[in-house]
């Protein structure tokens, strides 16, 4: 009976606030439907806390506790007067943070930030929070002050004391609602605010940087795994690499303002596209194991941040570890990488450009071959020029990495779809989606990649006819772009299903952070995604199975060279000779030791070591966004102040109603 009472008495109390309609009312049976109509629940995807050995960047609640502020629509002429709960639309973005980092007093009362989702009608020219030379210490060149990234806006390398969140479509439709209303209601006594549970571990600890935070362990070093596969299969017993190796590069990963709104559809996953259907063209082709080189292809993850991917690459050459067994840097004699090539249509024609370094024998080579792979398709539309020759460089690639070794002379060639400047304008922007590349472009850069490699590969030049027997699958290029870069079907397409067992349907390509003991065998549940769905399709297309398939498996093999595909899946996995390995991704600056990571101190003979900030990202407990109404404290000490008179006059009057009554029944 009490507790009834309890909930009556939340109910009537809640009511008016909140406005509840008859028909709201009548449906709540419990507290927890109470619950439901006081709280909206919002979608939205994080600006987390990242760290380096300087300090911080990205979003976090300023202190320990959950942030609550009013929603407010921004616009230019917005003063904010109290801690408030701004409402951006996207094109709004670069213009609010530039503000914020320029007007300190602006800047105190921003409680949190909500970004609205584009709409279909709406029409964005072109966003980039990363800066105009991106990874600009990273350079194997001096002009660092070059852009390479006009849009750049860098506005995702500064620390925010306060949360962002990107809104999903739903919630952005919510919060427009919300934001309206308190508008009309400037002068009344409730308001609607939003609530914000962003509070990140190395806040609450005061553990400001890599280094203190790496030894409290409130944070993880940002990485993964990368994969690696030779076409075809290595001599597992051979003890060095007879056959020279052409390199086939490709990067896996991406970055955004917002941790899981990183698809990076032209930044890097039209590349990784591209290098996967050529894999797959390839695999088709007889004779390959007679060529004159060696095919290894290399999927690099955590690149958007500080290369991490190649430098522990290269770094595991130098160790000669199980990851890279099989591989010597010697034996690589040049590496191809395939960069962003997914808006090479320009006015009907395909545009392609090859950027090199190091020029060489290998190099006139592989620029003889690229034409040549041109002139074999159907089409005369399609074009590959040699980069100009006023740029500065190379553009920000994996290859920078090679090329900063120490000792290296490793000469490399970029496909990319630009020439001086980049060609997208959503550089590491969560709008750098599905809609920012064309099918048909990452089609003819695959079958441009495969054909070159099958030259490359054979030492020799060959004939268009000979050349016409290397196809890529079209299909495939829609099928991937639609696993990775969408959430329908997403990672839960046929395609991804048929390898793993995906642990979300919506891609994300941000690095992540690195869990557990680095590994050249990591269990399934230390490797994402994206790279444990490449290192089986990988392994399954450079195989040797259908003629020597072995016994049904669950995770190893017993027979020497053979590895187990598929053993996430329904049916049982099956064993396939393949070198296929991952190799994990972290800095070179990090060693993991009882347990632990530790920082390790700079190395002057590892100059991109020496210039590794060592990025972390924070721990956390728990990531929320609701929103509710409340009732203004000035109305709260209304009602008290009302609810005291009125005790206080009820009290008078059966004070002096008693006094009466007494006076009344004496004279009587």
């Amino acid at each position: 009976m009490a507790t009834r009472l309890l909930y009556l008495a939340a109910f009537f109390l809640f009511r008016l606030p909140l406005s509840f309609s008859e028909g709201d009312a009548s449906s709540m049976e419990s507290v927890p439907d109470l619950q439901k109509q006081m709280y909206t629940v919002l979608e939205g995807y994080p600006c987390v806390r990242l760290l380096n050995l300087s300090g911080e960047i990205g979003c976090a609640n300023p202190g320990r506790d959950k942030v609550v502020a009013p929603i407010v629509r921004f616009s230019n002429s917005t003063r904010l007067t109290w801690p408030s709960a701004v409402v951006l639309s996207v094109d709004e973005m670069e213009g609010f943070f530039k503000r914020v980092s320029n007007d300190l007093d602006f800047a105190q009362n921003v409680g949190g930030v909500l970004v609205e989702s584009v709409s279909s009608s709406q029409k964005i020219l072109g966003l980039s929070p990363d800066q105009k030379f991106p990874q600009a210490k990273f350079s194997p060149y001096q002009n660092i002050s070059y852009e390479w990234n006009p849009l750049g806006a860098g506005i995702m390398w500064n620390s925010y004391q306060f949360p962002v969140f990107l809104l999903s479509v739903s919630s952005s439709l919510s919060v427009q609602k919300l934001s309206a209303s308190n508008e009309k209601r400037e002068k009344a006594y409730t308001a609607h605010v939003a609530e914000f549970d962003l509070v990140m571990q190395t806040t609450k600890s005061g553990t400001r940087d890599s280094q203190s935070c790496i030894e409290e362990q409130t944070c993880l070093p940002l990485g993964g795994y990368s994969v690696w596969s030779s076409l075809p299969p290595m001599n597992a017993s051979q003890s060095d690499q007879s056959k020279g190796v052409i390199l086939a590069v490709a990067s896996m990963d991406s970055a955004s303002f917002f941790r899981d709104k990183s698809l990076g559809a032209e930044s890097s996953v039209s590349g990784l596209i591209a290098l996967l259907v050529a894999v797959d063209a390839l695999s088709h082709v007889d004779g390959l194991a007679n060529s004159s080189r060696q095919l290894v292809f290399l999927f690099l993850t955590g690149e958007a941040w500080g290369y991490l991917g190649s430098r522990r690459f290269l770094h595991e050459l130098d160790l000669h570890s199980d990851s890279v067994s099989g591989l010597n840097e010697t034996s690589i004699e040049m590496v191809l990488e395939v960069g962003s090539v997914g808006k090479g249509l320009n006015q009907g024609a395909k545009k392609f450009y090859a950027h090199t370094a190091r020029a060489s024998s290998v190099i006139n080579e592989t620029l003889n071959a690229l034409k040549q792979a041109g002139d074999s398709l159907d089409s005369n539309q399609i074009t590959i020029s040699p980069a100009s020759t006023a740029n500065p460089g190379i553009p920000p690639s994996s290859l920078m990495a090679f090329l900063r070794k120490q000792n290296s002379q490793t000469p490399g060639v970029i496909l990319e779809d630009f020439d001086t400047a980049f060609t997208n304008n959503f550089y590491h922007s969560h709008l750098d989606d599905l809609s920012n590349i064309n099918a048909s472009s990452v089609a003819d850069a695959a079958t441009i990649i495969a054909r070159t490699l099958y030259v490359l590969a054979s030492g020799k030049n060959l004939s268009n006819s000979a050349l016409g027997t290397v196809n890529v699958n079209e299909s495939l290029v829609q099928e991937l772009m639609g696993c990775l870069l969408s959430c329908e079907p997403g990672l839960s397409c046929a395609l991804v299903k048929s390898y793993i067992s995906p642990s979300t349907a919506c891609p994300s390509h941000y690095a992540g952070v690195l869990l557990g003991e680095p590994s050249s065998t990591p269990y399934p549940s230390d490797v994402d995604d994206t790279s444990r769905f490449l290192w089986n399709f990988l392994a399954d297309k450079t195989s040797i199975w259908r003629q020597n398939v072995s016994s049904a498996c669950s995770g190893n093999c017993t027979n020497e060279g053979e590895v187990c595909i598929k053993a996430e899946t329904d049916k049982k996995g099956v064993c396939v000779i393949s070198t296929t390995r991952y190799v994990p991704a972290y800095s070179t600056r990090l060693k993991f030791e009882s347990g632990s990571w530790k920082v390790l101190p700079p190395n002057s003979s590892d100059p991109m070591g020496m210039a590794d900030p060592v990025w972390t990202e924070s721990n956390w407990d728990l990531i929320g966004l609701r929103a509710y109404t409340v009732q203004d404290s000035m109305y709260d000490h209304f009602v008290l102040l009302v609810g005291v008179s009125i005790t206080v006059l009820a009290y008078v009057a059966i004070v002096t109603t008693r006094t009466f009554i007494t006076k009344a029944l004496k004279r009587d």
